[in-house]
C-alpha cells in the first residue's frame, strides 16, 4: 500500500520538482538584480539556481521521485533562466548579439522540429546529447563569468569569459547539427511508411 501510494504522489509535492519550481521563481529576482547593476546579488542568485539544478537531479535519483512533470519542467527551467539572462546581458551590451541570436536560433529550431514531430508521429523522447550538455555547461560558464567580470575585472576572469563565449558559439553549432542528424536517423522514411502502409492494406 505504501509503495503504491508513493507512486501516486503528487508530482508538484516532490522535493526535486519543488527545487525546480524554486529555480523558476528565482528568475525575476535574478533579472531584476542584473538590470539594476547589483551583480554581486545576481551572481549569488545564479549560483543558488545552479545548486538547485544539481540537487533536483540527484534527489530525483536518490529518492526515486522521477516524474514525467519533472522531466519536462527541469529543462524548461534551465532554458528560461539561461535564455532570459542571455537577453538581459545582451541588452546591457555585456554579451555579443551574435552569440544570443545563435543560441536562440538553435533552441527555436529544435522546438519547432520537436513540435512538428510530436504532431506528426506522437511523442518522441530525445535524450540530451553530449554536445547539448556541453553547450549548456558553456552557457552557464559564460553567464557566470560575465557576471563575475562585472564584480572584479581580473585577467583570468576575462579570459574565462571570452573562452566560454567562444565555446558557446562552437557547441551551439555542433549540438544543433548533432540534433539534426539524430532527427534524420530517428524519423521514419517515406518509403518505409509507404511499404508498411501497403502491407497493411494488402
Amino acid at each position: 500500500m505504501n509503495h503504491e501510494s508513493s507512486r501516486q504522489l503528487n508530482p508538484l509535492r516532490t522535493m526535486p520538482n519543488l527545487l525546480t519550481i524554486a529555480r523558476i521563481c528565482m528568475a525575476p529576482f535574478l533579472v531584476s538584480a542584473v538590470l539594476e547593476g547589483k551583480f554581486v546579488t545576481g551572481f549569488v542568485l545564479f549560483m543558488a539556481a545552479g545548486i538547485t539544478d544539481a540537487l533536483d537531479g540527484m534527489l530525483a535519483r536518490v529518492l526515486k521521485q522521477r516524474t514525467i512533470l519533472g522531466q519536462y519542467l527541469d529543462p524548461v527551467a534551465d532554458k528560461l533562466l539561461l535564455s532570459t539572462l542571455f537577453l538581459v546581458l545582451t541588452h546591457m551590451n555585456l554579451i555579443p548579439i551574435r552569440v544570443t541570436a545563435l543560441v536562440f536560433g538553435r533552441d527555436l529550431g529544435i522546438l519547432v522540429v520537436a513540435a512538428i514531430l510530436y504532431s506528426a508521429a506522437g511523442r518522441r523522447d530525445f535524450k540530451p546529447s553530449v554536445f547539448g550538455k556541453a553547450n549548456t555547461l558553456a552557457q552557464i560558464t559564460a553567464v557566470a563569468s560575465v557576471l563575475l567580470y562585472q564584480m572584479d575585472r581580473l585577467a583570468w576572469v576575462e579570459s574565462l569569459k571570452d573562452w566560454s563565449l567562444y565555446a558557446t558559439i562552437a557547441l551551439t553549432i555542433a549540438s544543433g547539427l548533432h540534433y539534426a542528424w539524430l532527427i534524420t536517423r530517428r524519423t521514419p522514411t517515406p518509403m518505409a511508411n509507404s511499404a508498411s502502409g501497403g502491407g497493411t492494406a494488402a
